[in-house]
Parts: C-alpha cells; structure tokens; sequence
C-alpha cells in the first residue's frame, strides 16, 4: 500500500529560521557604526606642526608635580582659528596671536574648578606674560555678561586680558577636535598655531613646575633642550 499523501518538509527549528535574521542584524549595525565613526571629526596631521610634536616630546618630562595631567602632543595638530570677543566687543581669533606661546583656557563662572584655577593664571600671566607669552582665558557664560567681569573684579585678577565667547562655539570647536572634554580646559599654543600640549582639568599653573613647563615652551633653547 503506497501513501499518496504529498510529502512535506519538515519545519526548520525556530533557532535556525532565525540565524539569517540575526546575520542581517549584525551587519546592518556594523556598517551603521562604520558610518557613525567616520562621520566624527579626527585632528589631521599638519607637517608644519612637527615642530611642536618635537618640543612635547621633548618637554614632557618636566610634566609633572602640579602639571602632571598634562596630556602632550604625539599628533601635529593646528588649533582651529578659534573666534571670541575681547572685554570691548570686538572680534578676536586665536591666530592674533601668531607668533607667540599662548596658553589658551575656557573657563565659565559656572565652573567651580574653573573659578579656583583663575588666580594660578592670573599669577602665570603675570610672570611670564609679555612679547613671547600670553595667557587667553575665554570665559563662555552663556548668560548675564556682567559676571564672569565682577567675579575678575571682586577677585583681583587684574592681569588677564578678559575675553568671551557667549555662544560657547570656542568649547564645541575644541570638542569637535578632542580637545575639550569638560571644564575647564587648557591648551598650550605654539607661535604656529599647533598644539604642545592639553588639559582637561584646573591645574596650579604659577607653582613651580607650571613655570619650568611654560618657560621651556616659550624658550626651549634657555631651558636646555
């Protein structure tokens, strides 16, 4: 006797059915993450900012102490062209400075770190400021312009260029590049434009170890190197 029912394949275990699904799932991710890590922005190496990867490196022994969270840089790296206004309303970029060591901080009356930080520049400023070396402390209060000016005031800080940026592009711009990870943020300038060296994080810039460090970015052939 023959059976004249038509055969039929059995179901494939639920398991399986499934496999080809996941497969797609996984590969569907990973070219969505391909695509969302390379959309970010990456510094590019800039061959004219070796000469400041030469210095870090050579400088990066005296981080250390007080200045030990300096992070130095292995990367050339030109800053972008960084847009604020001085204490007058009128427009300033970071490259005004071409041709000296600056030491560029974003600071927010906001920020307690950054309010704590303040004398140690103001201090830096004061020490080692003038034709070689100046001090840019950008404050981004996004609010009542009046009082990141009465905070410099009632504190005596006197030897700061007041500087602002109220729209706190300066701090999306240094984002954008990794470099500004929280608040506050500092980043010592070549006369080129090119990254030394960056922190995230207040630091005592007027102790002594702030000064060695400074001293030899501003003068490497005075300091020994």
């Amino acid at each position: 006797m023959t059976n004249d029912m038509p055969e039929t394949t059995p179901p494939k275990p639920a398991a399986t059915r499934r496999l080809p699904l996941v497969i797609g799932a996984v590969l569907v991710g990973a070219v969505l993450g391909y695509v969302g890590i390379s959309s970010l922005k990456r510094p590019t190496g800039d061959v004219a900012c070796n000469g400041a990867v030469g210095l870090a490196k050579k400088i990066a022994p005296l981080a250390q102490g007080e200045v030990a969270a300096l992070t130095m840089a292995t990367t050339p790296l030109r800053l972008p062209d960084l847009t604020f206004e001085d204490a007058n309303g009128q427009t300033k970029k970071l490259s005004d400075w071409r041709g000296k060591t600056v030491l560029v901080n974003l600071w927010a009356t906001w920020c307690v770190p950054c309010r704590k930080e303040m004398p140690a520049l103001d201090s830096l400023q004061t020490k080692l400021g003038g034709k070689d070396f100046e001090v840019v402390a950008i404050n981004i209060d996004t609010r009542d312009p009046d009082k990141p000016k009465n905070f410099l005031k009632d504190a005596n800080l006197t030897n700061l260029g007041y500087f602002s940026d109220q729209k706190a592009k300066v701090f999306q711009d240094l984002k954008n590049i990794g470099k500004a990870l929280g608040m506050p943020t500092s980043v010592l300038v070549d006369p080129q434009g090119c990254e030394i060296a960056n922190i995230a994080g207040p630091a005592e810039w007027a102790s002594d170890d702030g000064i060695k460090l400074v001293k030899a970015a501003v003068q490497p052939a005075s300091a020994g190197f």
